[in-house]
């Protein structure tokens, strides 16, 4: 029986830490950010684009301007966001049958969910999360606390909405 760990996670949480030091622990493989490269490379998207995409409810990445009625459109971006959710589930199911591995974020419990992955998810108080992001160097170095805590949950609100929108 395999050994396949998702670590889903709040943004400052530590989740990425967690699941590398477990990764390291039960010397098994990592992925993370190697899963944004690959798509990257799969779909010709810069993985900044990947990444940014992640963090969005799909629906919520098309403008609407004022006064005109809208209706979800039946291509172009949506279309593109479907092709690189599919793409990364079969990213993901690839490396969970390659070996035994920890996979942060990425929706990995829901595409692994017919494997029986063991679930981890994080999260903190937001002091907390504040303190992490200052510590580790990540998102709104330049910001006050008050700037960061509302970056903090602007990244959270959208990975909700992502993982809401593909996973039902």
């Amino acid at each position: 029986m395999s050994r396949i760990i998702t670590v889903s996670r709040e943004f400052g949480s530590g989740g990425r830490e967690l699941g590398r030091r477990i990764a390291e622990t039960l010397h098994i493989a990592y992925y993370d950010r190697e899963i944004i490269a690959e798509l990257s490379k799969r779909t010709g998207l810069m993985e900044e684009t990947v990444e940014h995409s992640m963090e969005r409810n799909p629906v919520l990445l098309f403008p609407i301007d004022n006064g005109v009625t809208f209706r979800l459109p039946t291509g172009g971006l949506l279309r593109q966001q479907g092709k690189s959710f599919a793409e990364q589930c079969k990213i993901i199911r690839a490396l969970a049958e390659k070996s035994d591995c920890v996979i942060v974020g990425r929706c990995a419990d829901y595409i692994l969910a017919d494997q029986k992955p063991y679930c981890i998810f994080t999260y903190s108080d937001m002091e907390s999360k504040i303190r992490r992001c200052r510590l580790k160097g990540q998102e709104g170095r330049e910001l006050t606390d008050h700037g960061l805590k509302h970056r903090i949950q602007a990244i959270n609100k959208g990975r909700a909405e992502y993982y809401n929108f593909f996973t039902g």
